[in-house]
């Protein structure tokens, strides 16, 4: 039966061979149990920084249109990051009265927002420390028969698939401002990294399913 260990050892090669990402600096624990660097607060004042919105605005135009694939995000978590961003003096928030429905409470980002999201925009990012449930579950999978093993990992495969799939789909419409094809082709490019990821992790996972195949 493999190992974990090989078994991450095949996935983590194939991984840097295409992101080009040089050698592991971080331990396999980090690799499996680290934490996120990059705050979704700078998401938020990215967003504000091109128009006024509400966090309903941001939670539905926003995030589950234009950034669901990158970085998903649900309603509480928007709103609990807008009240840190309030009480740090990077965004303001002001009440419109409607008569016919609830009120509405928009944000809208100050200068010295600007001036954080400027200065964040500008700093190079550490590469990401990783979680993956996945290889946390083959951790502690040699208990399990490699076909139990193989059945978790084919589940993975549809689920890389259909996330190429919706990749695939995304439409990017036809813009004719300069400023306006400079973004498309910057998405572009964010959009074919995560299909190449996504390519490369199919890759891994048919890979490992057909050693423990042979291994069977």
């Amino acid at each position: 039966m493999l190992s974990f260990w090989h078994l991450f050892f095949i996935y983590e090669y194939s991984y840097i061979s295409i992101i080009n990402i040089g050698a592991i600096k971080d331990s396999i624990y980090y690799f499996i149990f680290g934490k996120p660097s990059m705050s979704l607060a700078y998401i938020i004042l990215g967003f504000l920084q091109k128009e006024d919105m509400t966090g309903y605005d941001l939670k539905t135009n926003c995030f589950d249109q234009c950034i669901a694939h990158l970085w998903p995000a649900d309603q509480g978590q928007i709103y609990k990051t807008l009240d840190k961003l309030f009480e740090q003096g990077w965004i303001n928030c002001h009440v419109e009265i409607q008569r016919d429905r609830p009120n509405r409470k928009v944000y809208s980002l100050t200068e010295m927002g600007k001036t954080e999201f400027v200065r964040w925009l500008q700093s190079p990012q550490p590469l990401p420390i990783v979680r993956e449930p996945l290889l946390v579950q083959l951790f502690f999978a040699a208990q399990l028969s490699n076909e139990a093993i193989a059945s978790l990992l084919q589940q993975q495969l549809a689920a890389h698939d259909e996330k190429i799939s919706s990749c695939e789909a995304i439409n990017f419409p036809p813009v004719e401002d300069e400023l306006g094809m400079r973004e498309q082709l910057i998405h572009r490019l964010m959009v074919e990294l995560i299909v190449r990821r996504e390519e490369t992790y199919i890759d891994w996972l048919k890979s490992a399913i057909k050693m423990l195949e042979v291994e069977n």
